[in-house]
């Protein structure tokens, strides 16, 4: 690769074009384009390669459509950059120019170097009230990372998307730095590393585990928060966005490769079969609310960027609960979201996204309107409306919560379906009726709108809250490391410690969590919809208690991967389960149960059953006391075809439930003709094995309490 440029004449600049925005290298120089509607004069400040040194500013005398741009000849990959905006400074109109501030460019695909809190970021002096009236003249060059041109040139060959059916998909929510860092299998060189994540140990797990989809948090480049670096913490969640085109270096073993290194992270798990879905965060950025730092958006033009109020424009909509909300109804901000989802996936060849907050992109004036502009776009994108769309159908404004509410083709995290397994599982009332219809995809949510059951995203456990062996191990949260007083975190956790809070060494109360897990995952795995698994529960990780640690890089968040007996007992279990569901479509139908008779032959797709064995009547679904029901799922009847338009057909199953604390016998319904029954998993037993128990029609199986079984009727040899 060539240097960077030394110097450059000022007869070198040349117009350039105000499309592609951002930089454009063409294999003889560089097109740079910004986008900036308030601005009055813009200019581009080239550094050396250490980043430390500013050796030319041009001025972008160019203006096309609102787009500022210029044609380098001289420019070559690896060339250091940054932005200084000329504007007014008037927050009360909604501008904070300020040329004192060098500023990332929206559209940078590679942010290099350490962004060093100090006072200068800000576009006022620090402590006065009224920020209007305190313009900063001071310079942050110093202390801010600069824009790094790129070379796209990458040797994909033959890569191909996976393209897993929804149906099919079992996601895996990681931590690109806290999946490998202690891995012992992983180079030391590359643990915490997107290369790290590549390595055979990495992809060995993840295939014996039956994982089809990762679903890395975010790697968007962000920005640590000033008041956790002064308490030694930092943003390790890394919901705090600042570019949303590159990668963050944080992640990368090579400073000079870190695109490439991602690329290869990617091509190497579609190798395995693997798709990978990115955790984006185009809701808010880091700059905060109107007291943050003027690192980027704020300084390019912040009355486009930010939406505003419109009482005083100097205040944010704040509808993330982190200051500030992107603008979307600006269509240059609506085309940087779209331009930077479209190149997440023709570049760098991911399978989709998961929203953060993703309501607040559906707000056009204050409003939730599921049927805005961006989801309007998304929906006839060619590109984008081919790949994995999941919704966290939520945000932190009046009317923000839309479980059930996205356009057809979207996934949503279901929270309803956590809270309700959560709660049967620690043995509270009256929920059998919501708990059927958690476990059979959520039809009162989707149905409506022509959605299938893979639009709900199923979950026990997910970063934010509890992880699963916590779940059962505490019944309050316990964030004392976060230096907040345990204030942050939700109190919500519908959590039982099972007797003691915390470890423990009574031997009857360990046996009792484990159980706990291997029904709650049981539960999730046989459920209708798309099932997501946090990294580490297969191995009974704990956070000792910590239910909102994203501000804690190290043990308490990273996977422990020196586990014990018990823990690999429990991680066959779970590849056990997860296998099952891989083997029987019945677990994983594209369309809902009808609950009637399919072909005539007098059963139906779906029954339920109380333990006497008759099936339950409407009025015993509100019943308080009932903890305990069976569902009979009819491979026979599932009425669909697979890809080649061939009638799908699984054997009959019997998913027996009982929340109680002690044993209910349980009659096995009288259906078809007089085959038998055969146990092949029940929780109550260590490790959940198969027993192999026969069992006929009219037999009562002896369900434990606190227990699931798993019975089936085989209809294929």
């Amino acid at each position: 690769m060539s240097s960077p440029i030394k110097d450059l004449p000022a007869t070198s600049v040349w117009p350039g074009t105000p499309y592609p925005r951002g930089t454009t290298w063409d294999g003889e120089g560089v097109n740079f384009s910004i986008f900036s509607e308030n601005a009055e004069k813009v200019e581009l400040c080239l550094f050396d390669t250490s980043g430390r040194h500013e050796i030319q500013r041009i001025e972008l005398r160019e203006r096309t459509d609102l787009i500022w741009h210029c044609y380098l000849p001289g420019v070559r990959p690896g060339q250091l950059y940054g932005y200084r905006i000329h504007g007014p400074y008037d927050p009360e109109r909604g501008h904070r120019f300020n040329p004192n501030k060098l500023l990332l460019e929206p559209y940078a695909k590679d942010i290099v170097g350490t962004f060093r809190w100090n006072d200068t970021h800000f576009g006022y002096k620090v402590g006065h009230r009224q920020e209007d009236l305190s313009f900063d003249r001071r310079d942050n060059a110093s202390h801010m990372p600069k824009c790094r041109v790129i070379d796209s040139a990458f040797t994909w060959e033959d890569d191909k998307a996976p393209n897993i059916l929804w149906p099919d998909m079992v996601v895996y929510e990681l931590h690109v730095r806290g999946f490998t860092k202690n891995h012992p299998d992983v180079p030391p060189s590359l643990r915490g590393t997107y290369a790290g994540l590549a390595t055979q140990p990495v992809i060995d797990h993840l295939k014996r585990l039956g994982i089809t989809s990762v679903e890395l948090m975010p790697i968007h480049a962000f920005l640590d928060d000033r008041h956790l670096l002064e308490r030694n913490l930092s943003n390790y969640w890394g919901y705090n966005s600042i570019g949303y085109f590159a990668p963050d270096r944080r992640y990368t073993s090579s400073p000079d490769g870190v695109v490439d290194e991602f690329k290869s992270m990617v091509k190497t798990f579609h190798s395995n079969g693997i798709e990978v879905i990115l955790d984006v965060v185009y809701n808010h950025t880091a700059e905060g609310n109107h007291f943050g730092s003027t690192t980027s958006f704020r300084g390019v033009d912040n009355a486009s960027y930010y939406r505003l109020s419109a009482e005083n424009k100097r205040y944010y909509m704040d509808y993330t609960g982190c200051g500030n909300t992107l603008n979307l109804q600006q269509p240059r901000v609506l085309q940087l979201i779209m331009d930077s989802l479209r190149y997440w996936v023709l570049e760098m060849h991911v399978d989709g996204f998961r929203f953060d907050l993703a309501s607040a992109l559906a707000r056009e004036l204050h409003d939730v309107n599921r049927l805005g502009a961006f989801f309007d776009i998304l929906l006839q994108d060619p590109i984008l409306s081919q790949v994995k769309l999941i919704a966290e159908p939520w945000d932190l404004g009046e009317g923000g919560y839309q479980v059930g509410n996205f356009p057809t083709g979207w996934g949503e995290w279901n929270d309803q379906y956590r809270d309700t397994m959560r709660s049967y599982w620690k043995g509270d009332g009256g929920l059998i009726g919501n708990f059927a219809q958690r476990l059979t995809g959520s039809s009162d949510f989707y149905d409506h709108s022509g959605r299938k059951p893979c639009a709900s995203i199923n979950f026990i456990c997910a970063h934010d809250g509890f992880n699963l062996h916590d779940l059962v191990s505490y019944n309050d949260k316990h964030n004392e490391a976060n230096g907040e007083e345990s204030r942050d975190g939700t109190n919500n956790n519908y959590s039982w410690n099972c007797g003691v809070e915390g470890p423990t060494e009574d031997a009857a109360i360990n046996a009792l969590r484990a159980k706990q897990k291997r029904n709650l995952l049981a539960t999730l795995f046989f459920s209708q919809g798309v099932p997501m698994l946090v990294a580490g529960d297969e191995m009974g990780r704990t956070q000792q208690g910590n239910n909102n640690a994203y501000c804690q890089d190290n043990e308490i968040s990273w996977v422990n991967w020196d586990i014990s007996d018990a823990d690999k007992e429990f991680l066959a279990f779970v590849q056990r389960i997860i296998a099952l569901r891989r083997e029987h479509p019945v677990f994983r139908r594209r369309n809902f149960f009808q609950g009637r008779d399919i072909h005539g032959s007098g059963v139906k797709d779906i029954h339920w059953f109380k333990p006497d064995g008759h099936e339950m009547s409407e009025t015993e679904w509100t019943h308080d006391f009932a903890r305990c029901l069976g569902v009979y799922l009819g491979g026979d009847a599932i009425q669909e075809n697979d890809m080649h338009g061939q009638a799908i057909h699984d054997d009959n199953f019997i998913l027996l439930f009982n929340s109680y604390h002690d044993a209910i016998p349980f009659v096995l319904p009288v259906l078809n003709e007089n085959r038998e029954w055969q146990c092949i998993l029940d929780t109550h037993l260590a490790g959940g094995m198969e027993p192999g128990d026969q069992f006929r029609n009219g037999e009562s199986y002896p369900l434990e309490g606190r227990s699931l079984a798993l019975l089936i009727q085989r209809n294929r040899s």
